[in-house]
């Protein structure tokens, strides 16, 4: 859709083609891109997986959307002069009023609902008093922009300032003192609503002094539900992605085929006191004395267990082949478990290390993967390292799949057992060396 938009600009006809399922999102995307005009033709879903006669069939086949012979519907699209269908919604309105009118509780409760502004549990409805009082947690002005949010690329990019992130801090019902760290968490441009089929969630992980300021949880329970500080601040963080970036509507801004209950309140902090080795964010190039938060994209798959065991190594390495490969894990241990592998003579750098060098698969597994071949094949073909390597290797040759700076360690959790998990959690979206920009730890104290 990208490239299409790309050369629309330059005037060359072009029309995108994309699997049924996607119709709404196509041409949600085409008006956000400023080109309601582009054309889209359709195919049938899937097309992953099925084999080529297939395949050809859909061309020669029907277009499932407008019901019209595919190429038939193709080449009038690329030929045919616009017409006042094309022109409609060139331009729309994008303001919305600061201030509702004023109703009922119960009134004004269902309006959110239907307007897709919450996240279907009860909100606090965002009245002026409660938002000035939730504008009194920071100093920083209330029309000050913090950042811009967009469902998935392509998509627009809507920009908001602090009252915004206030209004979605108060419906969460999160604290004033809360708002410094929430709007970290806006400002850094990654979204707790990504589009993504795979139905991605981002977790978040606060480190230093803040987390004591704020009672947070690291001991028993630490990634559940009982602690105020982190259930509200991870669920400012997705109510504000939904309606700060323009939505995250089933079939139009969000496309997660299962869905991610992570996507709740995936907020977490350090255990940092309790942890042998240096917290996080100070391994990231921050002060101990500094309060930040870490955003991981992923949340997609969750692998555990306990230890470390005499077969620990063995346990790892089938975890880490068993990991969706597009998407790094991030380890969060028990207390008890980092403190197993200290005494056994681990750093952290150390078993990051051993991680990476043990996480492998043959060649033809690794590129058996849609993602993969969507959106790392690109770049090793260019020549990137490591990836071109791995395209490179023989079908049966075992390869690594991860670099240390891929894996990433976090420690919390009360004691009571030695467990671990791996999550999903690529540090920062599209991965390091790929160009991306996005800075995935924030200094919560800029927002305070």
């Amino acid at each position: 859709m990208g490239l299409s938009l790309a050369l629309e600009e330059q005037g060359v006809p072009t029309v995108p083609v994309h699997t049924h399922v996607f119709a709404r999102l196509a041409r949600a995307t085409s008006l956000a891109g400023g080109r309601p005009t582009l054309r889209n033709c359709f195919v049938p879903q899937p097309v992953v997986g099925v084999s080529a006669e297939v395949l050809r069939g859909y061309i020669h086949g029907t277009d499932p959307i407008s019901k019209r012979p595919f190429v038939q519907e193709m080449i009038e699209a690329l030929t045919e002069p616009l017409s006042d269908a094309d022109m409609k919604g060139a331009s729309f309105e994008r303001s919305t009023p600061r201030l509702l009118e004023p109703d009922t509780e119960d009134n004004l409760r269902r309006l959110f609902i239907d307007q897709h502004w919450t996240d279907y549990l009860p909100i606090i409805l965002p009245t002026e008093d409660r938002v000035e009082a939730m504008l009194k947690g920071t100093r920083q002005p209330r029309d000050r922009i913090v950042g811009r949010l967009r469902p998935t690329a392509f998509r627009e990019s809507w920009e908001f300032d602090v009252e915004k992130v206030a209004v979605n801090a108060v419906m969460a019902g999160a604290r004033p003192e809360y708002l410094p760290v929430i709007l970290a968490m806006a400002s850094s441009g990654i979204t707790a609503r990504s589009s993504s089929t795979t139905s991605f969630a981002t977790l978040s992980v606060i480190n230093g002094p803040i987390r004591q300021e704020l009672g947070m949880n690291d001991g028993i329970g630490a990634m559940g539900p009982y602690n105020e500080a982190t259930a509200t601040i991870g669920r400012a963080y997705g109510l504000l992605s939904t309606n700060l970036q323009g939505g995250s509507t089933p079939g139009e801004t969000y496309m997660g085929s299962l869905g991610n209950w992570l996507a709740y309140t995936a907020c977490f902090s350090e255990a940092e006191e309790r942890s042998p080795w240096a917290p996080f964010h100070v391994t990231e190039g921050f002060k101990a004395s500094d309060s930040t938060v870490s955003l991981f994209f992923g949340g997609w798959y969750t692998e555990s267990g306990y230890g470390p065991r005499e077969t620990w190594q063995d346990k790892f390495r089938r975890c880490l082949a068993a990991v969706d490969h597009f998407v790094p894990p991030l380890i969060v241990m028990d207390p008890l478990v980092a403190k197993g592998f200290a005494e056994l003579g681990w750093s952290k750098e150390k078993l990051i290390e051993w991680c990476a060098e043990n996480a492998k698969l043959k060649a033809k597994d690794y590129w058996d993967d849609m993602a993969i071949q969507t959106l790392i094949r690109p770049h090793a073909v260019a020549g990137v390292e490591p990836f071109a390597s791995r395209l490179k290797a023989d079908p049966d040759e075992e390869i690594q799949i991860f670099r240390p700076e891929d894996i990433h360690i976090v420690v919390t959790g009360g004691e009571t057992q030695a467990a671990w998990k791996m999550f999903g959690g690529r540090y920062a979206l599209g991965g390091r060396g790929q160009g991306n920009t996005v800075k995935p730890t924030i200094l919560i104290d800029d927002w305070r």
